[in-house]
């Protein structure tokens, strides 16, 4: 499955795995890397040092390419760049602020960047910034979400329509037949998260797991939506913060309701009451937890099979 994407990473198949918090570690970043994917490390829950270690394992665990998800916000922004340039590292995917500041200090250090974005005006600044690709996350997403509430299948053409850089689609994105659709709407490939959530690689919680295949129609919402829009599951936290909003909570008070280390109580943890559970609405779909290789393999015979009936 030889792409502009494929060809960037030097991957088999276009399937980025999301560098999500509290799951996204070495081993599973390794598994994705070694069935062909490009493996993402979350370096959004890891101190710089545990970054390092991380790194570190999962190079010693693949011989193939993987990344480092890096939210541009993160305290010790200036540590983690610079131990993913002195660990050389050769991919970046960067999120949650202005790319212009890194994309250029990482690339002539020989780093490939890509930057998440949730709308077409800040898609193109990230061609202005010259990063090297684009992550497109829709509404659907689990995690932090962009204020528009623009849906992946809106939001994938919207872009194309303004950039001609190479293009990753994410958010609601759990199969082959999701893939195919990605790519015929512009996308060069497809970012998966909540379905590696859930992948037995994952670094995340059993009870958060067993929560993620559970999952119906309804059981993720989006909340600080006038703030920092978030989605979750809805948990007794969901609940509280959802109240708490709805009487009018100040930006302070919703704050302390999400409180500090509530996303590694949930996702890491396993508390499911008083833990913040981040995933995708496309958990509603995910029924297994599965091996990353399983995933993967799955994911490909899919999306062949579909491109086959769409031919006829």
């Amino acid at each position: 499955m030889k792409n502009r994407i494929t060809e960037l990473f030097r991957i088999k198949y276009p399937i980025i795995q999301g560098g999500m918090v509290w799951c996204s570690g070495w081993k599973l970043v390794s598994a994705v890397s070694n069935a062909g994917g490009l493996g993402l490390l979350g370096a959004g829950s890891m101190y710089p040092e545990v970054l390092r270690e991380h790194i570190i394992k999962t190079k010693l665990a693949t011989n193939k390419p993987f990344g480092v998800n890096i939210p541009l916000l993160y305290p010790n922004i200036e540590k983690i760049i610079d131990i993913v340039i002195s660990e050389k590292v050769e991919i970046v995917f960067t999120s949650a602020g202005n790319p212009k500041k890194w994309t250029k200090k990482l690339q002539n250090n020989g780093i490939v960047v890509a930057h998440v974005v949730a709308n077409s005006k800040f898609a193109l600044k990230c061609v202005e910034a010259g990063v090297d690709a684009i992550v497109a996350e829709g509404f659907e997403a689990g995690g932090h979400n962009g204020r528009e509430e623009t849906t992946t299948l809106t939001l994938i053409p919207l872009i194309r329509k303004h950039i001609s850089i190479p293009l990753i689609a994410a958010g609601g994105i759990a199969s082959g037949r999701a893939m195919l659709a990605s790519m015929v709407l512009g996308a060069d490939a497809v970012q998966i998260g909540s379905l590696f959530a859930a992948s037995i690689e994952s670094s995340a919680h059993d009870n958060f797991k067993n929560e993620i295949i559970k999952s119906v129609e309804g059981s993720t919402n989006l909340v600080l939506r006038k703030h920092l829009p978030v989605r979750l599951i809805r948990n007794k936290l969901c609940i509280d913060i959802e109240n708490a909003e709805k009487k009018g909570a100040s930006i302070e008070e919703l704050i302390s309701i999400l409180g500090k280390g509530k996303a590694k109580k949930g996702m890491f943890e396993g508390d499911l009451n008083e833990g913040e559970l981040e995933i995708g609405q496309v958990a509603a779909l995910i029924s297994d937890i599965k091996s990353v290789a399983n995933i993967i393999g799955d994911i490909i015979h899919e999306y062949n099979v579909a491109k086959e009936q769409v031919r006829k």
